[in-house]
């Protein structure tokens, strides 16, 4: 009976926790229902041989060059041998992973409570505080990794042999708007 409880009152926790954090990582990462965000495939940095830089949405990947929307909504099309670097600009994910390993944290010690021998409704408490407590490194944790995920990456093109260019490029055309230009 007592069995029974603790594993009813366990799956209400976990539930209710699971809606909670999932309504919260949509409003942070930007999905929720209420927004309709502008829909952005890859945002990259140029830099050119002469030393300048062009920000924009990777729209396609053309055979010699690159074809960007920047900013202003203007095209800009650049030749892969004026090229220097590509910077592709990641978003950073630390508030969700933040989120979730405070969730993971809050989870674990509700389940250590639920699982803990005796009838005492103490244990209860104590789990919860134990779980509070837990949520904290759990977050930080958490914030850690998304930053780390969200790290920018350079491809350096100026002093790549052809073909590594062409691998450069395939990877940046998965990341452009139109990817199987021809």
């Amino acid at each position: 009976m007592i069995i029974k409880r603790k594993t009813q009152i366990i799956l209400a926790l976990i539930v209710s926790s699971v809606f909670f954090f999932q309504n919260c990582a949509s409003i942070i990462s930007g999905t929720s229902k209420r927004r309709f965000p502008e829909r952005k495939q890859g945002d990259i940095v140029i830099t050119k041989k002469d030393g300048h830089e062009i920000e924009g949405e990777l729209i396609t990947v053309k055979p010699n060059s690159l074809l960007l929307l920047d900013r202003y909504g203007r095209d800009a099309s650049i030749e892969i041998r004026d090229i220097r670097t590509i910077r592709i600009v990641k978003k950073s994910k630390r508030g969700l992973g933040s989120l979730i390993g405070g969730a993971v944290g809050l989870v674990g010690g509700m389940v250590i409570a639920v699982t803990s021998p005796g009838e005492d409704t103490s244990i209860y408490w104590n789990g919860l505080i134990l779980g509070c407590l837990l949520s904290i490194p759990g977050s930080v944790l958490g914030g850690i990794a998304g930053a780390i995920v969200g790290i920018d990456e350079t491809i350096q093109i100026e002093g790549m042999s052809d073909l590594q260019i062409s691998y450069a490029l395939e990877k940046l055309r998965k990341k452009a708007r139109i990817r199987d230009y021809k």
